[in-house]
């Protein structure tokens, strides 16, 4: 019997809840700067629901830009999530709350470095390459405190909610359970 490579009613109701998790918990959080629940749920749902996140992604970065409009953030948002989904895809083995927190936190600690690849370009596009690189170095230099911020709130998020919320999954998944 071949395996069905589509998308069944179940899969396609699973990929909305994760992306109105995310959504939720971003509003919720909102308030709070640089502090998220994007990549705790992005690491969790990829743990737990393995390539059904390769859906995940996309649906989310386009509901923020309809949200948000596209920007330059937005163009960012295109390789970075799939980047963080990426690296939890490659250490999914692990069940440490402790190396989740770890690699959750230099996520946020590179964010900035990774969102001033687009201002590279952009300086390069409009002089030289070092121009570009400037540019990029500048802005990452100017959100250095922020990267700091989204540090410290990825790891104490993922720190605290890894094993209640892998524990809540893991019945969840035992029991048939539709999420």
């Amino acid at each position: 019997m071949k395996k069905s490579t589509s998308f069944s009613i179940r899969d396609i109701a699973q990929i909305g809840l994760m992306v109105a998790v995310i959504e939720v918990s971003k509003a919720a959080l909102s308030f709070l700067p640089n502090i998220e629940l994007t990549s705790f749920w992005l690491i969790i749902f990829t743990l737990f629901f393995g390539w059904k996140i390769i859906a995940v992604v996309p649906v989310f970065i386009l509901i923020e830009g309809t949200i948000y409009g596209m920007n330059l953030w937005w163009i960012m948002y295109l390789y970075i999530w799939p980047l963080l989904v990426l690296i939890a895809w490659l250490f999914r083995k692990n069940d440490s709350a402790f190396f989740w927190a770890i690699v959750s936190g230099v996520f946020g600690l590179c964010f900035g470095a990774l969102c001033s690849i687009p201002y590279i370009v952009i300086g390069w596009s409009s002089g030289t390459f070092m121009s570009g690189l400037r540019a990029g170095f500048v802005w990452w230099v100017a959100g250095i405190p922020w990267d700091f911020v989204h540090c410290g709130g990825n790891f104490t998020l993922m720190l605290i909610l890894y094993k209640p919320i892998t524990l809540a999954m893991r019945k969840i998944n035992s029991s048939n359970i539709m999420i």
